[in-house]
């Protein structure tokens, strides 16, 4: 894959201000030659994004929070999979959607007809990309900011504890890539193809990585759909990305996962089994 000149090895001489903490390097296959990431050993404070996100620019940082979730998976447990992990940029997003359309949609064939115009397609195939969002919506690094400043403020709430993490990356939509996260793995080995989704839906809906557990992954949207059209054409493109979302969560229903989860939603949050 390729990458950015790698900061972390030098981090503890950048001038960066941080928290105690620790580099990762540990992948499935052993030892990587290099960190991946480097994450604080305590919970995040809400400020602590902004301040990561402006310090870490001008080194090519960009922060995500991790989190540990019920059992207490810190990066070091993740199974990355760095050496089987691709460029985003050698990937089409409508083409990668498309795929995992024909390979896990039969059950929401019937749903076809609500996401596509297009009367001639049959009723199993993918429906197409959605239509881009025509409003404007908020700055999408403020958006990120506030969402990680929302999930950092209450140590109850089940995010509770999660740490500020720092990741060699160029875009926020290629943080999952950088590390080799293998959170997806049941459901696709190369993570770099789901990340050219979300270039896609970075560019298309100012979305930004926030959140990634052990097998979840959180984003904030800028610009969310605003008509129960959009909401229903790119409810597929969630369908295809993350098909648990759908068939093992409630409400078990594309229509509903629509109106529910997508429909002018500023968050959109993904599991993988």
């Amino acid at each position: 894959m390729a990458t950015l000149p790698n900061p972390l090895p030098s981090l503890a001489s950048s001038g960066l201000d941080l928290p105690p903490g620790s580099l990762v390097d540990a992948t499935l296959d052993g030892p990587w030659h290099e960190p991946l990431l480097w994450y604080a050993d305590g919970p995040a404070a809400p400020r602590d994004w902004t301040a990561l996100r402006t310090a870490g620019r001008r080194l090519g940082l960009l922060p995500v929070l991790v989190n540990g979730g019920s059992r207490g998976q810190w990066p070091e447990e993740w199974d990355l999979c760095p050496d089987s992990t691709t460029y985003p940029g050698d990937h089409d997003a409508d083409e990668v959607l498309a795929g995992y359309w024909t390979a896990y949609a039969d059950d929401e064939v019937s749903e076809v007809g609500e996401v596509s115009d297009d009367s001639e397609r049959s009723a199993g195939s993918w429906p197409g990309l959605a239509p881009t969002p025509q409003e404007a919506g908020e700055d999408p690094d403020e958006a990120a900011a506030g969402l990680a400043g929302v999930i950092t403020a209450d140590p109850d709430s089940w995010l509770g504890g999660a740490r500020m993490a720092l990741v060699p990356a160029r875009r926020s939509a290629d943080i999952p890539a950088a590390i080799g996260w293998s959170g997806p793995v049941n459901h696709e080995n190369d993570v770099a193809r789901l990340c050219a989704v979300l270039r896609f839906w970075e560019d298309r809906y100012d979305a930004r990585v926030v959140v990634l557990g052990f097998d979840t992954m959180i984003v904030s949207v800028g610009r969310p759909p605003t008509t129960p059209e959009e909401a229903r054409a790119l409810a597929a493109e969630h369908y295809a990305f993350c098909p648990d979302n759908i068939d093992q969560s409630p409400p078990y229903d594309l229509g509903a996962y629509a109106e529910k989860h997508v429909l002018d939603q500023e968050v959109w949050s993904f599991w993988w089994d």
